[in-house]
């Protein structure tokens, strides 16, 4: 950790004059920018600065090891996920491949989160603040709003996935509602809205209550979800009476295997591009650097071996079954023959998207948002505008248009690696860590971070090509094969380029932003 130098020399006064988000909620954003700016010893603008977008105090973080592994607890053991490991199995991997594939994707993501959680911890500023150290205080709206995008889309889609659980669910307990399925409003039926909003309404209210609420919810998610998840491994295991499929389906050797196992660790990594590059809202309330490496630790690499071998009997055991591979878990639970344990595994299935919801697809939009009118949203008003948007998008009809998916969604996604190699190179090759914090809040065009206008053209310049490169890779059926690593790609040839035409020999100032910090727990 580098040391810290205080800048104006704030005295205990002029930090008391910094409003506490619980003991001030009504404070003006104006009047907080005032204060911050006396204790900063600088001018603070309310452009730049409210309470959600304040650097947190190191004082009363809350965040544990235990707060960061329930997180990947939660992400890991997401629908999504297990439909991804279980491709592999279809693409012709066995038990033992694809647990390389995983065990090779789960040694990067340890790695790259740690990098990019080390920069929460020490600066404490959410990923939209912490990307105008490179892109600069205007350019950074760049960076932060496409990978809100990208949230906002996935927040409503598993939204809808999660609803048709809610939907199979509900249809178990009272068969009467089947009746409500059958017809369709704006490509929804009612009881597919009733079981949507409902979602809808539960997710808005928790994420009102703040980064607090969150932490507690994954906290209760994360052993529900793995006892549910193991359980229905051993029910496999026992109704495939103890035999599972081993070997690849479809034999796969030599160069063709080891390809598809680095492909199927690589596109992991890309799985978890969107979080590696905002892991930083989280760790910004975390405890200490060693906080992230235990839960990064026992939730990356332990916790997806866990998982592998989870999808390993899932789709092994099943295959023994019937001869059939899945595509979901949820298969497995829609096959359930008794009631009440059907409705207990698709509660625990409610729990969970909810909880990979929160934490992968609504606090980046919600910071997002913020960081672009401070002056008038805080972050439960973000969240409601944030949520409101992934419902007037009609996720359903997203979803079910593999256009939207692939060259949309798909095309956004392939921008957030070279994001991450100019925001990586950025901080750890060319700065070594130092950042000058109350500098990220303030619009003097003398400012470390002004650049030009507010925009760094270097980083433009190292993202454009670099994103070109990795839409290219994605999406030109020449280069399929090489297809599933377009995320390093990107990611590399940015943080080449962007360290290339920087100023390598420029000294950085590394100051403190604990004049100007506020609890964690807003």
């Amino acid at each position: 950790m580098n040391s810290t130098t205080p800048v104006g020399n704030a005295s205990a006064p002029e930090q008391a004059l910094l409003p506490e988000s619980s003991a001030h909620p009504a404070a003006g954003n104006a009047a907080l920018c005032d204060a911050a700016s006396a204790a900063a010893g600088r001018a603070i603008s309310p452009a730049l600065y409210n309470l959600d977008l304040a650097p947190t105090k190191r004082e009363g973080r809350r965040w544990t090891g235990y707060s960061i592994f329930t997180l990947w607890a939660n992400d890991v053991h997401s629908l999504g996920n297990y439909a991804f490991a279980v491709g592999l199995f279809s693409l012709g991997l066995g038990g033992w491949q694809i647990l390389v594939a995983l065990g090779i994707g789960a040694a990067l993501l340890f790695a790259l989160l740690n990098f990019s959680g080390f920069m929460g911890h020490k600066t404490g500023v959410p990923f939209p603040v912490m990307s105008r150290i490179s892109f600069g205080i205007r350019g950074a709206q760049l960076a932060s709003l496409v990978r809100g995008a990208v949230a906002v889309a996935w927040f409503g889609i598993q939204t809808f996935l999660a609803s048709v659980v809610f939907r199979v669910m509900l249809v178990a307990m009272f068969p009467g509602l089947k009746e409500l399925d059958g017809n369709s409003i704006l490509g929804l039926s009612t009881l597919g809205w009733l079981t949507f909003v409902a979602l809808w309404i539960i997710q808005l209210v928790i994420v009102s209550f703040g980064m607090e609420m969150i932490r507690k919810y994954e906290a209760f998610a994360g052993p529900v979800i793995l006892v549910t998840m193991v359980l229905l491994a051993a029910w496999v295991f026992f109704e495939a009476h103890g035999s599972i499929q081993w070997t690849g389906i479809k034999g796969l050797e030599g160069a063709e295997m080891w390809r598809t196992i680095f492909a199927g660790g690589a596109l992991w990594v890309s799985i978890y591009g969107t979080f590696v590059l905002n892991f930083c809202d989280f760790t910004r309330s975390s405890a200490s650097k060693q906080s992230i490496v235990r839960g990064n630790f026992w939730g990356i690499p332990i916790n997806m071996l866990v998982f592998g071998a989870i999808v390993v009997i899932l789709a092994g055991g099943q295959y023994k079954i019937n001869g059939t591979v899945i595509e979901s878990p949820s298969q497995i639970i829609e096959s359930i023959p008794n009631t009440f344990l059907l409705v207990l595994a698709c509660l625990a299935v409610l729990i969970l998207t909810i909880a990979v919801n929160l934490m992968a697809n609504f606090v980046a939009p919600v910071y997002a948002l913020t960081n672009l009118f401070p002056k008038h949203l805080d972050f439960r008003k973000a969240a409601w505008v944030s949520g409101t948007i992934g419902l007037v998008i009609l996720p359903w009809n997203l979803y079910n248009n593999p256009l939207v998916i692939v060259y949309f969604l798909g095309g956004l996604g392939a921008l957030l690696g070279p994001l991450f190699g100019v925001v990586m190179a950025d901080y750890w090759l060319l700065r070594r860590g130092k950042v000058d914090v109350p500098a990220l809040y303030t619009e003097d065009p003398d400012g470390a971070y002004f650049y030009k206008k507010g925009v760094n053209p270097k980083a433009i310049t190292a993202m454009v090509p670099a994103a070109a490169v990795a839409i290219l890779i994605a999406f030109v059926p020449a280069l399929e094969a090489v297809a599933p690593f377009a995320w390093f790609f990107g990611a590399g040839v940015a943080a080449i380029a962007y360290y290339l035409v920087s100023d390598r020999e420029q000294r950085h100032a590394d100051v403190s932003g604990e004049p100007i910090a506020v609890a964690s727990t807003h």
